[in-house]
């Protein structure tokens, strides 16, 4: 453990902390809730635990890494096993596609049953209708197995740089996958181009400019992982470190947070990879920023150089603090969990521990610590966003496959 904690890839020389003076104090802001609210949350987990094999997925505690750190308690969120996708966005993108099927069904047909189409018994009506979107990975899956478990069509772009795993692990789910080249931003766009030349409906988690109703059932999905984390703390968290790429995971902590507790909403610090980092030169800049370039992090669910619209009022305006952390930190925090000397065995992935991989550098620093409040009375909520959803890229960073971390070998 002391030599884990102690590895060089958890130098603050190579992250950066940003508090942020942008948030806000007090209630929960009336107009924030059009996009994200419990009222929306009541919906979509009506929806979702209806799902076969739907189950809260398991809170760890990292009692041993939690008494290194200097904090009372650390409860890692594990969404590896979510309806055996692999990651949490198996909660946005397909009760996004749910709710656009039920949007274009009545619009077609009139009345439409939402339990039948739940139950995947109006196949015959949604199979001609095809959903698509861009992705690195994991929300691709997402939208694939919702198509599929309600019988309608799915084309996903991916980038340049997205593995063949994972592109093989959408194909699986029945979806046309098209490799597209340049970044993720690209294949944003091109899917959005394809969409309208094809007549096809765009399901995105990130939003732009004329697009944003069905980002909102995105993150609303994933705001059913939050509510699960929470009534299984007996106390609410003081901090939350959680990790971002567009800004929809962490609009989604902030907004149900915020709306829960008010102004005694626990301090929430957004993560992201230094090479990726949109929010935090966002927050910097004081409004809305792109960073460009090939965005070529290992934590590829936050290769993304765009902010979502709808997400950003809500992080800038909740976020205690913005940091940004290297490719090596999350490798070694990886390695951490892998090895059980954190308190728990847990598999989990590139992206997924990059919240993690944060507390620990800011942790071990004094300054950053007095910055973020953090002290031995703390209680820290993680998201751990992913497993081994390129399980040959885990393999090869661990050194073991999942499969054998989690065996205990």
């Amino acid at each position: 453990m002391t030599d884990l904690i102690s590895n060089p890839a958890f130098s603050p020389d190579k992250a950066a902390l940003l508090v942020n003076t942008a948030r806000k104090n007090g209630p929960y802001p009336e107009p924030l809730k059009e996009t994200l609210s419990h009222a929306g949350y009541v919906t979509a987990a009506g929806v979702i635990t209806s799902w076969p094999g739907y189950v809260p997925t398991p809170l760890a505690s990292l009692t041993t890494l939690a008494a290194r750190l200097g904090v009372a308690s650390i409860r890692y969120k594990d969404e590896s096993g979510r309806f055996g996708l692999g990651s949490f966005k198996a909660l946005g993108g397909a009760y996004a596609v749910f709710r656009l099927l039920v949007k274009e069904l009545r619009r077609r047909v009139g009345h439409v049953d939402e339990a039948a189409l739940a139950a995947g018994r109006l196949r015959e009506a949604a199979k001609h209708i095809t959903v698509c979107c861009a992705t690195d990975g994991n929300h691709g899956r997402s939208v694939a197995w919702g198509a599929r478990m309600f019988g309608a069509r799915a084309v996903i772009f991916i980038h340049a740089t997205v593995s063949e795993r994972r592109a093989d692990a959408i194909r699986r789910y029945g979806a046309e996958v098209v490799r597209t080249e340049g970044n993720y931003d690209d294949s944003v766009r091109e899917a959005d181009r394809a969409a309208a030349a094809n007549g096809w409906f765009v399901v995105s988690d990130t939003s732009y400019p004329g697009y944003t109703d069905i980002p909102c059932d995105v993150m609303q999905g994933y705001s059913v992982m939050v509510a699960e984390a929470l009534g299984a703390c007996d106390v609410p968290p003081t901090h939350v470190f959680t990790q971002a790429g567009v800004g929809g995971l962490a609009a989604a902590v902030i907004a149900h947070l915020w709306e829960a507790y008010g102004a005694n909403m626990p301090a929430v610090v957004v993560v992201e990879p230094d090479r990726a980092a949109c929010l935090y030169e966002s927050t910097r800049a004081g409004r809305p920023t792109a960073v460009t370039g090939d965005l070529n992090t290992i934590m590829a669910g936050m290769a993304c150089g765009e902010p979502s619209v709808i997400a950003w009022p809500i992080v800038e305006g909740g976020a205690s603090a913005f940091m940004v952390i290297p490719d090596e930190a999350a490798l070694a925090t990886m390695q951490l969990l892998a090895s059980g000397a954190a308190g728990a065995t847990i598999v989990g992935g590139e992206s997924g521990v990059a919240g993690l991989a944060g507390l620990i550098v800011a942790a071990s620093q004094p300054e950053w610590r007095r910055s973020l409040g953090l002290d031995r009375g703390s209680r820290v909520l993680l998201i751990g966003s992913e497993g081994d959803t390129d399980p040959d890229l885990y393999a090869r960073i661990v050194g073991r496959s999942g499969d054998a971390v989690r065996a205990g070998a």
